[in-house]
C-alpha cells in the first residue's frame, strides 16, 4: 500500500446530502474521498483498491452495515473501520466494536469529531505498518544461507541489503568460520548481478605461482603445462561478482596487478599480449586485521583503500549466543536427513553445553560437532553425553582419599626414605589437598567480585577481567545468578 492509498477514505453513506457534507469535511483536511451509497458498492471498491480507512454507515439500503464490516475485516484485517449510527442504535455500534470496528460516530456529529477520528485511525494504521516492517526486519531467523536471529546478525543482514544494489567494493572481516563466503554470496544474490556468475577465489589455498593464472587466466604455452588458452576467474565473473577470499595472503607482486584490475577493470592473461576488459563487482575477505597487514608491509595500502570501500564485520559465534541452538537445530535436521538418522532435537542439557562453549572455530566448528554426533550416534534426541570433547560432561571423580578437616590415615606405615634422600613431598601435598578450590569456583568468585566492584555493570566488569561481556552473561545464566544492574 502506498502513502496515497493511506490518505484515501472510503465513505459509505446512502443519504446524498450527508455524504456531501462528510466529503467536504474530509477534503478540507486534504484527504481523498471515494463515496459509495451501498454495501455492495463498498465491497466491490475494497476488492479493487484498499483505502486507508473506511467510514461506514450501519443503515444501508441493500446490506446490513455489520455484514459489510465483517466482510471488510475478512479480506482487510488491518483496515480501520469507523461506523456511523443514529442515537437509537448505539447498542448496534457496541456490537460493531466487538466485531473489530476502530471507533463509532453518533449522528449528528461535527466536522472536528469526524476529522479527529479519521486522523487517529490513519495514524494508528501507519504505526501498525511501521511496527510490522521493523518486526520483519528484526525477527528474521535466517537470511539466504545464514541462520541466526541475534541483533549482531540483524545488523549484518541490513548492511548486506543496503550495499547489494551498489557497485561499491565490499570488504568482509571476521574470524575463520564466521561465514564470510556466505555473506559474499548473499550480497551477490541480493544484487542486480544475481543472474550472472559468482566466482570465489581462495588466495590462501592456491599455490603462489598459480594464483595469477587462476585469477587472470593464461594463453597456450605461457608456462609448462599450459596446453591451451584458459579463462581465469576475472573473465568468468564478467557481469557478476568476483570474491577474493583471504585476500591478505596474496603475494605482493600480484597485488600491484590486482590494484590495476580494480582501478580499470582491465587485465592481461599470463603469457598474453592483449589487455582484456570486464565488468566485475569486487568482494574481498580476510580473517586478519587488514590495517595491521598494511602496517606490517604485507598488504598494499593503495589496494586496501580500493577494496575497503564498504566494510562488513561478521561477528564470532560467541557474540551471538542466542543463535547457537538455532544453528545447531538447523544442522541437526539437515545432517540427520543426509545420514539417514532419526535425530529430531537436542535435549536441554546438550543445548546448555553448546551455549556455554566459546566456539573458537565458530560456526564451522559447530557444524563439525553436529556432524560428529550424527555420524557416531543415533536416536531421537541428542544428549550431552553424545557431544565430543570438550562439550561432554566431566567424568565423575572418585571420593577423595582425604576429606577436609580429617587427618590422613595411611593404610600402613610408609617406608622410610632411602638414606641420603630428602623426605617425600607427597604427605605434604595430601595434607593441603583440601585447600585446593575447583577452577570453576575461582572463575565464579572472580566474576562476582568484578560485578560487585562495578555495581553490576557487565561491560565494565568484562573489561576489567579482559573477557567478552557475553561470556559473563553466559556464565551467570549457567550459574542461575541474576544481576540487579
Amino acid at each position: 500500500m502506498t502513502e496515497s492509498d493511506l490518505n484515501r477514505v472510503l465513505l459509505v453513506e446512502d443519504t446524498a446530502p450527508l455524504a456531501r457534507v462528510y466529503t467536504e469535511y474530509l477534503q478540507s483536511e486534504g484527504y481523498e474521498v471515494e463515496h459509495q451509497e451501498t454495501g455492495t458498492g463498498a465491497l466491490e471498491s475494497l476488492r479493487l483498491r484498499t483505502p486507508g480507512a473506511l467510514v461506514l454507515d450501519l443503515k444501508l439500503p441493500d446490506i446490513d452495515g455489520l455484514e459489510v464490516l465483517r466482510a471488510a475485516h475478512g479480506t482487510h484485517p488491518d483496515l480501520p473501520v469507523i461506523v456511523v449510527t443514529a442515537h437509537g442504535s448505539i447498542s448496534v455500534a457496541v456490537e460493531a466494536m466487538r466485531d473489530g470496528a476502530f471507533d463509532f460516530l453518533v449522528k449528528p456529529f461535527t466536522a472536528a469529531r469526524l476529522i479527529v477520528t479519521v486522523r487517529n485511525a490513519l495514524e494508528r494504521r501507519r504505526l501498525t505498518r511501521i511496527v510490522a516492517h521493523y518486526r520483519r526486519e528484526l525477527d528474521r531467523g535466517s537470511f539466504h544461507s545464514f541462520v541466526g536471529a541475534s541483533a549482531p546478525m540483524q545488523t549484518v543482514y541490513r548492511l548486506i541489503e543496503s550495499v547489494a544494489s551498489s557497485r561499491a567494493s565490499v570488504f568482509l572481516t571476521g574470524e575463520s568460520g564466521t561465514g564470510k563466503e556466505l555473506a559474499a554470496d548473499a550480497i551477490h544474490r541480493c544484487s542486480p548481478r544475481r543472474d550472472q556468475a559468482f566466482i570465489a577465489i581462495n588466495c590462501a589455498a592456491i599455490p603462489r605461482d598459480l594464483l595469477e593464472s587462476e585469477i587472470f587466466g593464461h594463453v597456450k604455452g605461457a608456462f609448462t603445462g599450459a596446453v591451451s588458452d584458459r579463462a581465469g576467474a576475472a573473465r568468468q565473473a564478467d557481469g557478476g561478482t568476483l570474491f577474493l577470499d583471504e585476500v591478505c595472503e596474496m603475494p605482493m607482486e600480484l597485488q600491484a596487478k590486482i590494484l590495476r584490475f580494480v582501478q580499470t577493470g582491465m587485465f592481461q592473461p599470463v603469457g598474453g599480449t592483449q589487455m582484456e576488459k570486464v565488468d566485475v563487482r569486487f568482494i574481498s575477505a580476510t580473517n586478519r586485521d587488514p590495517l595491521a597487514e598494511v602496517g606490517a608491509g604485507r598488504f598494499r595500502e593503495d589496494l586496501y583503500y580500493r577494496l575497503h570501500v564498504v566494510p562488513i564485520h561478521l561477528p564470532p559465534l560467541r557474540e551471538r549466543e542466542e543463535d547457537v541452538c538455532l544453528i545447531a537445530r538447523h544442522f541437526l535436521a539437515d545432517m540427520a536427513k543426509e545420514e539417514g538418522k532419526s535425530f529430531v532435537r537436542l535435549d536441554p542439557d546438550a543445548e546448555s553445553a553448546l551455549k556455554a562453549y566459546d566456539f573458537p572455530g565458530n560456526v564451522r566448528q559447530l557444524q563439525n560437532i553436529l556432524r560428529n554426533v550424527v555420524v557416531l550416534n543415533d536416536g531421537p534426541v541428542v544428549t550431552r553425553a553424545m557431544l565430543p570433547e570438550p562439550l561432554r560432561p566431566e567424568p565423575v571423580c572418585p571420593e577423595p582419599l582425604f576429606k577436609a578437616g580429617a587427618e590422613p590415615r595411611p593404610a600402613r606405615d610408609p617406608a622410610p626414605p632411602p638414606v641420603g634422600m630428602p623426605p617425600s613431598p607427597i604427605v605434604d601435598a595430601l595434607a593441603t589437598a583440601a585447600e585446593i578450590v575447583p577452577l570453576w569456583q575461582l572463575e565464579k568468585q572472580a566474576i562476582q567480585r568484578a560485578l560487585a566492584l562495578t555495581g553490576d555493570d557487565v561491560p565494565r566488569a568484562a573489561a576489567l577481567l579482559e573477557i567478552s561481556p557475553s561470556t559473563i552473561y553466559r556464565k551467570l545464566q549457567q550459574w542461575k545468578i541474576k544481576i540487579t544492574g
